[in-house]
C-alpha cells in the first residue's frame, strides 16, 4: 500500500472556483494514478464546493478544499470547508425547483458523508468518501454510477455500446429520490437509480466486437 497523499487549496467564491476545483482534483488523481475514480469524485465535489459557496457569509470569505487520497483504506476523502454554521441537510425538492438536490447525489455517489465543525476558526467542514478503484482498461470500459455519466459518453446497455445524448435528472415516482435519465443515440431513454452501476468509456474508443455481441450503436 502506498502512503497517504493529499492536496489543500482555497477558492474565491465566485462561479468560476467549481470548474477549478475539478480541475485540480483530475490533476490529483492523475498524479496519484487513481484517474478511475475522477467521474464519480468530480461531481460530488462539485457539489460540495457549490454548497460552500452559497453559504451566506461576507463575500471575501474562501472555501477551502482538501482531497486526500488513503490508500490503506483504498478510499477517496473530499472536503468542502466554509465560514458558515447550520447543518448541511439532504433535500427532496419539488419538481418545479431547480436547485436542492446537491446532497442527494452526494448521498447517493459517496460511501458516507457528513460534517465536522472546524478545529480552529469558524465554520464547517462537509466531507464525503468514495472508494479509489484500480485502474480499469479504457478498452473494456469503467464502472461508474449512473448521476456520473456524462453526455457524449458510451455506455453499455441492452447488450450494446450506446452514445449518451444528453443527461438529466427526474423526482422519482415515490417522491423521496431522484432518477437519471439517459438519452441515448439509439433506443428508448434509459430511466436508472443515481447509484446503479453502468459501464462506460469515452467516445472514440473502440474495442474488437465478440461472438455472440450486437454491433454497437
Amino acid at each position: 500500500m502506498g502512503e497517504p497523499r493529499e492536496v489543500k487549496f482555497r477558492l474565491p467564491r465566485r462561479r468560476s472556483s467549481v470548474p477549478r476545483a475539478r480541475a485540480l482534483l483530475h490533476s490529483a488523481l492523475g498524479d496519484w494514478g487513481i484517474g478511475q475514480a475522477a467521474e464519480n469524485a468530480e461531481l460530488v465535489l462539485s457539489e460540495l464546493v457549490t454548497n460552500a459557496m452559497r453559504v451566506r457569509v461576507p463575500s471575501d470569505r474562501l472555501v477551502g478544499v482538501r482531497i486526500a487520497w488513503l490508500p490503506e483504506d483504498g478510499l477517496l476523502r473530499l472536503e468542502a470547508s466554509d465560514a458558515g454554521e447550520g447543518k448541511p441537510e439532504v433535500r427532496a425538492p419539488g419538481e418545479d425547483e431547480t436547485g436542492g438536490r446537491g446532497l442527494m447525489l452526494v448521498e447517493a455517489l459517496a460511501d458516507r458523508w457528513g460534517f465536522e465543525q472546524r478545529a480552529c476558526g469558524i465554520g464547517k467542514t462537509v466531507w464525503a468518501e468514495l472508494k479509489a478503484p484500480d485502474r480499469v482498461s479504457e478498452r473494456d470500459g469503467a464502472e461508474i454510477a449512473a448521476a456520473a455519466v456524462r453526455r457524449g459518453q458510451r455506455v453499455r446497455v441492452w447488450g450494446a455500446w450506446r452514445t449518451v445524448r444528453s443527461v438529466c435528472t427526474e423526482r422519482s415516482t415515490s417522491g423521496d429520490g431522484c432518477t437519471v435519465v439517459l438519452e441515448l443515440d439509439d433506443g428508448p431513454a434509459l430511466r436508472i437509480d443515481p447509484t446503479a452501476p453502468l459501464t462506460v468509456r469515452d467516445a472514440g474508443v473502440s474495442s474488437p466486437r465478440r461472438d455472440g455481441e450486437d454491433t454497437p450503436g
